[in-house]
């Protein structure tokens, strides 16, 4: 098992998948958001114009097989268009969050995202798996989940955060928060607190979630992200069991 959250950076398997766009017909603004998400990361997008009724599909492809397959509107709709502060007011429904195909199927490959005002899109990408994982969880009914804040006070302050860990705080799922203490307790939906000043809890992002053992209805399921340099993040995804158990029991035993 790894020593430190970075260490399971070298567990991942870190496949050669990238997007190809078939037949585009969308204004440019469309692909340039497209383009803005996948900025200067190992994740290529290309297009191929081919016949056939496949306009705006993108697909994910590794080594000439696809993989999955989303269209443009979908991830317009449902990534590319959507604004951070949705999630934290409170404006999408933890029960509306999706991610479409073509980005889940990345999994276990390591981006480097930056926050606003670098980009407006990179790390929108990590707030949107941590819902979708908080989703998982709360349907789930069960199981374990952690997520470290950095700051707790944004709990209290993020109308739309807060809502969604007191909805898991009733749901059946034993929730642990980390991060550095500096709001009261009495603030916080009723989880457990952990708090610290250490390196894991002023510069991690971590949203794990281990279901009940046994369960065959809900996915295994965890987001690490380092904050490497101020408001830039190292992060990956990943839906394998074993990896993301052993994620789950570091946090637990070690941080």
């Amino acid at each position: 098992m790894a020593d430190s959250l970075r260490g399971f950076f070298a567990d991942i398997e870190s496949p050669d998948r990238n997007l190809i766009v078939f037949n585009q017909s969308s204004p440019p603004p469309a692909r340039n958001l497209l383009n803005s998400m996948f900025d200067g990361q190992s994740v290529s997008i290309s297009d191929l114009d081919t016949p056939g009724d496949d306009i705006d599909i993108v697909a994910l492809v590794e080594d000439g097989d696809i993989l999955a397959r989303s269209t443009l509107d979908e991830l317009l709709q449902s990534v590319l268009l959507i604004n951070s502060d949705l999630y934290k007011t409170g404006a999408i429904d933890l029960t509306d969050v999706a991610l479409p195909a073509v980005l889940e199927g990345l999994d276990e490959i390591p981006f480097r995202l930056r926050g606003y005002p670098a980009s407006n899109k990179e790390k929108l990408l990590l707030i949107i798996i941590s819902r979708v994982i908080e989703r998982i969880a709360v349907e789930s009914g069960g199981g374990t989940l952690r997520a470290s804040f950095q700051r707790l006070s944004r709990l209290k302050d993020e109308k739309g955060t807060y809502d969604v860990y007191e909805t898991l705080s009733n749901s059946g799922v034993d929730v642990h928060i980390y991060g550095v203490d500096d709001v009261d307790p009495s603030e916080l939906p009723p989880v457990t607190v952990h708090t610290g000043s250490s390196y894991p809890y002023r510069r991690s992002w971590f949203v794990v979630f281990r279901p009940p053992e046994g369960t065959t209805t809900a996915d295994h399921v965890a987001l690490v992200a380092i904050e490497d340099e101020p408001n830039v993040w190292d992060g990956f995804w990943t839906f394998r069991p074993e990896l993301v158990s052993q994620i789950d029991t570091h946090i637990a035993e070690r941080i």
